[in-house]
């Protein structure tokens, strides 16, 4: 297997409830010395980190409505706005996944309708969870039809939390049904190289990963 240049794709991730400073000082230097493209980590961190990364080319990026989704829009919006205000120049947002595997559309375009403007207004990027290790192959269809028409910047696969993250087969089908302008985010699971390229070239654009520095070690051990 041929070696990529794997960290460029990488958003290094804390997101575990139980995260220190200490966890985000790591996270962040580790980020700065392998040239990952963001760091992901809790809201109230946002504002350490985005000073810590003030002088690099490296993104913040933080979560809402996360890990399950089901806060109120107006939930939504409230951590949206102070998460940039915090610093975040990007915002990974939990679909309301109670609303697609009810098959409740209209929510998710007022949700998506409401905190997409907001997002776009202040110049940051949104991408939109959808915990595609848990939907039917419909609703993927359905959020891919959804998303691609409002032009989100990017669609991501999972939280982590789920029984299932990443998947190679969910890469391609959304690959396949989305505009070729939003982007992919692969996230779950990711703990190996092999797997990491795979999703990369399957049509992800970006991986979500704990793991990263095993995997760039790995990486360049071939």
């Amino acid at each position: 297997m041929d070696r990529m240049n794997i960290n460029s794709y990488i958003d290094h991730t804390v997101l575990k409830p139980v995260t220190t400073l200490a966890d985000i000082k790591k996270i962040c230097m580790e980020a700065v010395e392998y040239g990952f493209a963001a760091v992901c980590i809790p809201p109230p961190f946002v504002k350490i980190a985005a000073d810590m990364m003030s002088s690099t080319h490296i993104k913040v990026a933080t979560v809402t409505g996360f890990p399950f989704g089901y806060s109120a829009i107006e939930a939504k919006v409230a951590e949206t706005v102070l998460a940039i205000i915090d610093g975040a120049h990007e915002i990974d947002m939990v679909a309301n996944l109670l609303a697609i595997r009810n098959g409740d559309w209209a929510y998710l375009e007022k949700e998506i309708s409401t905190i997409l403007p907001l997002v776009r207004s202040k110049g940051k990027v949104l991408k939109v969870i959808i915990e595609s290790g848990i939907l039917l192959e419909e609703e993927i269809l359905k959020c891919c039809e959804i998303y691609g028409r409002y032009g989100v910047d990017f669609v991501k696969t999972s939280t982590g939390y789920a029984e299932k993250g990443a998947s190679v087969e969910a890469v391609k089908l959304m690959r396949a049904n989305l505009p070729a302008n939003i982007k992919i985010k692969a996230s779950g699971g990711i703990k190996t190289y092999e797997f990491a390229k795979a999703l990369i070239d399957a049509g992800a654009d970006r991986l979500g990963c704990s793991a990263s520095v095993d995997i760039v070690k790995q990486a360049n051990a071939i």
